[in-house]
């Protein structure tokens, strides 16, 4: 690198900048709080600096040289990176904390609980971006991203949410009128609802149960896990889901689970954060917020399950089950 590289001031490009984009000194002048003369000394210093001239001053508007839109590009280029750079390093307080996340998991179990997070933090901001995949895409500029890991935590920053359990669901009746399967044997007269066109959550958890190969099954197909519970929940047949996405419908009635239990995938749901979010002043407001609504929601699940076996009186929100 040239040691005597000399750099030219950044106030200098800024103030070319706002002046090309208001085709006015003295409007450039009031938006950065300083002298019209000031500007003037630092468009000069620029074209001191370049050895041209950067501004034509015979016209009556305020226009840029071909040397200038060349120096405007590379001015205006740098500025926006180091606001980017600011903004993830050093973010304002007021400004949201970006969260990406996939939209079945934020429509079911998210949206559902923020206005507990807004009680306790009414000065934070938090901005939900949905993804419709089945990967959340790790690029942009978000702050955190809810990831689903199929092999479980890695060496990032990550923050474990849950574990993956896969689960049946359904409504309480059938639109067919037939009974809800009290084996994975009566599955055989269903339809499967699958939450990915892929069929990879029933096609574990039947491997799960020593399905038999060559079982013929009719099948309903979406792109998301809220649609396939949508369509269970108006009877349409069994899906298969985690059973945190299920819970609150479970929890309501909307949903049952015919027979079965929750199968561990070894997959996990974890919250990772980039730089920008540790250094953002909400993250630790964030952080304890995931980590209570998934304790509060684990315990549900739990205290559902031994009431289920009979190992706790009837109190608090249980999850509907039936036995074949």
């Amino acid at each position: 690198m040239d040691k005597n590289f000399r750099v030219p001031s950044l106030q200098a490009l800024q103030a070319l900048v706002r002046v090309a984009d208001t085709h006015s000194f003295t409007e450039a002048a009031r938006q950065l709080h300083l002298t019209q003369s000031a500007i003037s000394r630092q468009i000069q210093q620029l074209e001191e600096h370049y050895h041209t001239v950067l501004f034509d001053r015979t016209s009556r508007k305020v226009a840029l040289t071909e040397h200038g839109c060349e120096v405007y590009k590379v001015a205006a280029d740098l500025l926006k990176a180091l606001r980017t750079l600011e903004h993830r390093l050093a973010p304002a307080a007021d400004r949201p904390f970006r969260i990406r996340i996939f939209v079945s998991l934020a429509v079911r179990w998210l949206l559902p609980r923020l206005s507990s997070f807004y009680a306790v933090n009414p000065g934070l901001t938090l901005s939900i971006e949905t993804v419709s995949g089945e990967l959340v895409d790790e690029g942009g500029d978000c702050d955190a991203y809810v990831l689903y890991l199929p092999g479980g935590l890695d060496d990032r920053r990550l923050t474990l949410l849950f574990d993956e359990y896969l689960i049946p669901v359904c409504a309480p009746q059938l639109n067919d009128g037939r009974a809800l399967p009290g084996s994975a044997e009566a599955l055989a007269g269903h339809s499967l609802i699958h939450g990915s066109t892929s069929r990879a959550e029933w096609s574990l958890w039947l491997k799960a149960q020593q399905d038999p190969p060559g079982r013929s099954y009719q099948h309903l197909l979406f792109n998301l896990d809220d649609l396939a519970l949508d369509a269970a929940a108006r009877g349409l047949g069994i899906a298969m889901t985690d059973q945190m996405l299920a819970h609150d419908a479970l929890a309501r009635g909307d949903l049952v689970v015919p027979f079965g239990e929750p199968l561990k995938t070894g997959g996990v749901y974890a919250l990772w954060l980039r730089d920008s979010g540790v250094a953002h002043p909400a993250c630790q407001a964030v952080l304890m917020w995931f980590e209570e609504q998934v304790e509060q929601t684990v315990l549900s699940q739990s205290n559902a399950a031994r009431q289920r076996t009979g190992d706790l009186p009837a109190t608090g929100p249980i999850l509907p089950f039936t036995k074949a």
